[in-house]
């Protein structure tokens, strides 16, 4: 007779495991947060409080050494490596206070006798000047990033020593305005920097060719090494100002609606197609295709009012405006006919 193969039963032991559940809800599994500011454990479900004095076993990032200058540091590590300034930023810096002893001041003295970057306070006092032309060109935070860095190179190379600081500093945020699409006019940087146009516009060609062959340089040097450059690292050269950049701002400054917008960017797209501003300023582009939108809408705009706005005069919007007027009906969509919406015997002959 077979007898069958009995299985050896596991050896009995006590489950030590703490499971901890709501009374009250009874989720499994149960929804516990825990409160690290009030140090509780707390039902997610019904904030029930369920366990208290819970230890926080995160990271303490705080630091209590500057608490004799009476000054709040919630710091415990220093700045990061800005990439803008010069060095490797790793300095230590001696501290002290109105009621220290005369010691801890000269300490601090001569630590930054030692420590003292003469490029590294060349670069912040000409990010404090961009920085002032950029907030009142009203530029966003990666135009002046870009801005600084671009000047950051030219100073690194040692190049235009014969330039004033702020012709540079004028020609980085003319090409910084245009590699970003919010371009400005020689004439905008001129208002505001008290640089010439002529002299913008030679700093601007110089600048062109100065990183173009440092981007070439680099490049070059990277593919030795069997590496490639990554697109973002690179200088692009830029083009010329488009006009639908401009007419986009321009509307707004005249205080005009979104269908004006789209309006005139849409005859300066086909203006460029037809080619009857062909040579001309995108200044004068732009204003002659706002000009033609605002009376083809019913809102006109006087060529002095666009003038004021564009920094070209109202003659040179009229001339610009003769020349598109013949193309009226090639340049303006049939759909800004319908239902009413804009009139094309209202535009002027003149």
């Amino acid at each position: 007779m077979a007898t069958m193969a009995t299985t050896p039963q596991e050896q009995w032991k006590e489950n030590l495991n703490l499971h901890l559940f709501c009374r009250d809800c009874k989720e499994d599994p149960p929804n516990l947060v825990e409160e690290f500011s009030s140090g509780d454990m707390v039902c997610g479900t019904c904030g029930l409080v369920l366990g208290d004095r819970i230890v926080d076993t995160r990271s303490e990032w705080r630091t209590f050494s500057n608490d004799d200058q009476g000054s709040d540091d919630p710091s415990r590590v220093g700045d990061g490596p800005n990439p803008l300034l010069s060095g490797s930023q790793l300095q230590t810096t001696i501290a002290f206070s109105d009621s220290a002893n005369g010691r801890s001041r000269d300490l601090h003295r001569a630590q930054n006798k030692s420590t003292h970057d003469k490029s590294t306070k060349t670069l912040l006092a000409a990010y404090k000047e961009l920085g002032t032309f950029c907030d009142g060109l009203h530029l966003p935070t990666n135009v002046s990033n870009t801005t600084k860095l671009l000047f950051k190179k030219v100073h690194d190379a040692n190049a235009f020593r014969g330039k004033s600081q702020e012709t540079v500093i004028a020609g980085c945020i003319f090409i910084a305005c245009r590699q970003h699409k919010v371009p400005r006019t020689f004439r905008e940087i001129f208002a505001l920097t008290r640089v010439s146009k002529a002299e913008i516009g030679r700093i601007f060609k110089q600048l062109e060719k100065f990183f173009a062959a440092e981007n070439l340089a680099a490049k070059t040097k990277v593919e030795k090494t069997g590496g490639q450059m990554l697109e973002e690292g690179a200088y692009n050269t830029t083009q010329s100002t488009d006009p639908t950049m401009l007419c986009e701002r321009y509307c707004s400054q005249l205080g005009l609606k979104f269908a004006f917008i789209t309006l005139s960017k849409e005859i300066a797209i086909k203006t460029d197609k037809v080619g009857s501003l062909a040579g001309r300023s995108p200044l004068s582009i732009a204003a002659a295709c706002i000009y033609m939108a605002s009376h083809l809408l019913g809102e006109p705009k006087t060529p002095k009012e666009i003038s004021n706005v564009a920094g070209v005069s109202d003659g040179t919007i009229r001339n610009a405006y003769k020349l598109i007027y013949p193309k009226r009906e090639d340049l303006i969509d049939p759909k800004w006919l319908e239902n009413g919406k804009g009139d094309i015997k209202a535009l002027p002959t003149t």
